[in-house]
């Protein structure tokens, strides 16, 4: 005789028939696109050259060895991660230890701090682009001339183009960091500083030796967020550079992008992608190996 559910196995049936559809959804949106780009990434399809497409294996890949543009992009895009993560972790400590020491008007500034972060990408690029570093009339030029430093085409010359987008990401995204850090700060016990002080420890040795081991784990959790954030970044400097000018700015993202739907290579562009999300997926588990380490 077949025993009847028990309580327990009704309420895991009922869990998974609401987890199903979300469940279902959530593969379909995913898995389903990941898998494509994983079967398009092993194919020989040039719109360009249609007469010539077929399975092409890891041929795709090991044309990455001898293209110079896949390697200064990906040099690229290791020089614009590490150099935004690094501004953002710095200037979002410092400024969370200044606000930290003002009384009042620190939900003021919570409030200012949020609205870069709830601009679109895209829009954040063409807010740069047309008003902050526009040459002439932009107002990093205006600051530029006033101090006697000259008129200077922030986008358009290869030199500073990269410079820029990286001031474009780091000023967007570094308010992220200043929040989680000063949540953090405000949460240390005031008790250990205090000895420290009878003990007569100064505000390096505070900083030093208390406030960065008691934060720790929340900065290596800042550095995962935005370094993933900043390899897969796209919107603010499409709409900024597109990737110029030339390849000064071409991430590896970009170079995906620009290889599929400018040239049409679907099969390489997909490839590329490819190898973006397993640098992705790499960078982020050895940073959450250093993170379990560092708790």
């Amino acid at each position: 005789m077949r025993r009847a559910p028990t309580i327990e196995q009704r309420e895991r049936r009922f869990a998974l028939l609401l987890l199903g559809p979300a469940l279902a959804l959530l593969l379909l949106t995913t898995t389903a696109p990941l898998v494509y780009l994983l079967w398009t990434s092993l194919q020989r399809l040039d719109m360009s050259m249609p007469w010539l497409q077929g399975f092409a294996g890891l041929g795709n890949f090991a044309k990455m060895g001898d293209d110079p543009r896949f390697w200064n992009s990906l040099l690229l895009t290791a020089i614009y991660t590490g150099c935004t993560v690094l501004l953002q972790v710095l200037v979002g400590l410092g400024l969370a230890l200044l606000v930290l020491q003002i009384p009042r008007g620190q939900g003021l500034l919570r409030v200012a701090a949020i609205l870069p972060i709830v601009l679109a990408p895209v829009v954040v690029g063409l807010f740069w682009r047309t008003l902050v570093l526009a040459p002439d009339f932009g107002l990093v030029d205006l600051v530029t001339r006033a101090l006697g430093l000259g008129s200077h085409n922030w986008l358009g010359d290869p030199q500073l183009a990269l410079i820029s987008v990286i001031a474009i990401h780091t000023w967007q995204w570094t308010p992220f960091a200043f929040l989680v850090l000063l949540a953090t700060l405000a949460t240390l016990p005031p008790d250990v500083y205090e000895a420290a002080r009878i003990d007569r420890a100064g505000a390096w040795q505070r900083f030093r030796h208390l406030t960065l081991p008691l934060i720790r784990p929340a900065v290596v959790m800042v550095i995962i967020l935005r370094t993933m954030t900043a390899l897969s970044a796209f919107a603010a400097i499409f709409a900024a550079t597109g990737g110029g000018p030339g390849s000064a700015t071409e991430i590896l993202n970009l170079y995906a992008y620009r290889t599929s739907f400018t040239e049409l290579n679907l099969g390489y562009g997909a490839a590329l992608a490819t190898a973006l999300l397993a640098l992705t997926l790499a960078v982020s588990w050895l940073l959450f190996r250093r993170r379990q380490a560092a708790a």
